[in-house]
């Protein structure tokens, strides 16, 4: 069974990337924070300038927030585009079959 997607609603595309790129901040900053605070006590013990924790554990809190509302604007950008585009070439057409 062939159906066309002509139109993606960009609130709701918006709001799912939002999420999806939230979780994948999370995947990414734990390690990071991780990597960032040896780095931190490897410099502090030698002399050098030690990145303070705070801007460790600042970074770590607002960077899954900062993926969020990025994969928001690029959902709601991407989802107006395809609409646009799709007027113009009738949308993408895919292949569906019933589930059991």
């Amino acid at each position: 069974m062939k159906k066309r997607l002509t139109h993606v609603n960009p609130v709701k595309l918006g709001t799912t990337l939002a999420v999806i790129y939230g979780i994948m901040s999370l995947i990414v900053i734990i390690p990071l924070f991780l990597i960032m605070s040896a780095v931190s006590a490897v410099g502090a013990k030698n002399g050098a300038q030690a990145m303070p924790v705070i801007f460790s554990g600042v970074f770590m809190i607002f960077l899954p927030i900062i993926y969020a509302v990025v994969g928001f604007i690029g959902g709601v950008l991407a989802a107006l585009i395809y609409n646009l585009v799709a007027k113009w070439t009738g949308g993408v057409e895919f292949t569906t079959e019933e589930a059991q």
